[in-house]
């Protein structure tokens, strides 16, 4: 993947995912000659980007010296979800130094909500974490016009529209700083460091608050014209069916995601078709920790019914448990199995809120996908979770950080 890139991103990238490297080796991993490498390493060292790190095994002549990412280097990595704000501050390798996760509710605004993202990152600059940031990251839980760094019309993120959001955190930190969608950085930090790792076409599909897919083709997101692709929540599955907040009926996600589960679940509770669900509805109380807006379902008295109900009462049996996430499944396999036709990847991952759903919802997921899509494209087809859970979104915030800054270096 880095023989595309200019040579001092070749460098970077290499350096950044996987550690110290001599300098003869560099040469020969990105067949660089090697006066055109020394002087890019040198030209990276006066620019503070890269370090020597000790001498190197020997080769049988001469030992080389072994160059690192400068150990100075700051990331900031920030993944607002519907219901949480993630941020982590990492070094040049992308390793979190400093991480802080707390409940927010994306509707209460940009300013609001941004406020809060540099307050903790002026937390970690006050524990000693960093001097300085060399560039942030951050995804957002909408469509993103990723070459302005802004949000654009995102159905659930009232007053977020247009906001420069990439504007005022690189004139915040004075670093540079990159915006894209949450989906699309949960699919980079999979590819980087999680179950995807090393493959370059797959797409994640995300089910939480929304539903979303970050399409990963020839080693790289495919985000579109206009940055929208993959926003598979908007997808029409059933005419008629309930109202979105896109404005349309039917849509994938206003019959399967955080707040339609929630919705169902709250329904079939109070119907007693779940005495497994009304059970914990009866026992809930009002403030029950631990169970975003994304998973939850809410009665007048403020009784709830999560996610993680759903999960505990099908593995306990409950029929109508198990039917509320095969239907789910069933749903999103029959998306999926048409964009397997159409784009034939090597890899499905799921993850967001609801992949704590479990194997159930897996299994229906790829019954679907198998049995709809061609056996060729399914013959080496694995559908499986997200290794990296709650972390692929502020990993993937990280490298595109990382790549933000390495490419001012040019």
């Amino acid at each position: 993947m880095y023989l595309t890139d200019a040579p001092h991103l070749r460098i970077l990238r290499l350096l950044r995912d996987e550690g110290p490297v001599s300098r003869a080796e560099l040469g020969d991993r990105l067949e660089l000659s090697r006066p055109r490498l020394l002087a890019e390493v040198e030209r990276l060292v006066a620019a503070g980007l890269i370090a020597e790190a000790g001498m190197a095994a020997s080769r049988g002549g001469r030992r080389s010296t072994l160059v690192e990412l400068h150990p100075g280097l700051r990331f900031a990595a920030v993944d607002l979800g519907a219901t949480s704000i993630d941020v982590e501050v990492t070094n040049g390798r992308l390793e979190p130094l400093a991480a802080y996760r707390e409940a927010t509710d994306i509707r209460s605004g940009p300013r609001a909500i941004l406020h809060r993202v540099n307050d903790l990152l002026a937390k970690a600059k006050a524990e000693g974490v960093y001097e300085r940031l060399d560039a942030v990251g951050i995804g957002v839980p909408g469509p993103v016009s990723f070459r302005d760094g802004v949000p654009v019309s995102p159905p659930i993120m009232p007053g977020w529209d247009r906001y420069p959001v990439r504007e005022l955190l690189a004139r915040e930190h004075g670093c540079p700083a990159v915006v894209d969608n949450d989906v699309n950085i949960m699919a980079i930090g999979e590819r980087h460091g999680g179950v995807a790792h090393s493959v370059d076409d797959f797409l994640f599909v995300k089910i939480g608050t929304g539903v979303g897919c970050g399409i990963h083709l020839a080693g790289a997101v495919f985000r579109g014209v206009d940055g929208c692709a993959g926003d598979i929540g908007h997808i029409q599955v059933e005419p008629g069916g309930p109202a979105c907040s896109c404005g349309n009926t039917g849509c994938l996600e206003a019959l399967f995601s955080g707040a339609a589960l929630a919705r169902d679940a709250l329904a079939a509770a109070r119907s007693g078709e779940s005495p497994a669900l009304a059970q914990r509805l009866a026992a809930a109380r009002p403030a029950r920790s631990g169970s975003g807006r994304a998973a939850r379902g809410g009665s007048e008295s403020g009784a709830v019914v999560t996610a993680k109900d759903v999960a505990d009462g099908a593995a306990e049996g409950d029929i109508a448990c198990i039917r509320l996430i095969r239907d789910g499944g069933r749903r999103v396999g029959g998306v999926l199995a048409t964009l397997v036709s159409f784009a034939n990847p090597s890899m499905i991952v799921i993850g967001g809120g609801l992949a704590q759903l479990g194997h159930v919802l897996l299994a229906e997921i790829r019954s679907v996908v198998y049995r709809r899509s061609l056996p060729l494209a399914t013959g080496n087809l694995p559908v499986v979770l997200s290794e990296l859970g709650s972390r692929a979104g502020v990993t993937g915030a990280a490298v595109l950080a990382s790549d933000s800054a390495f490419e001012q270096a040019s």
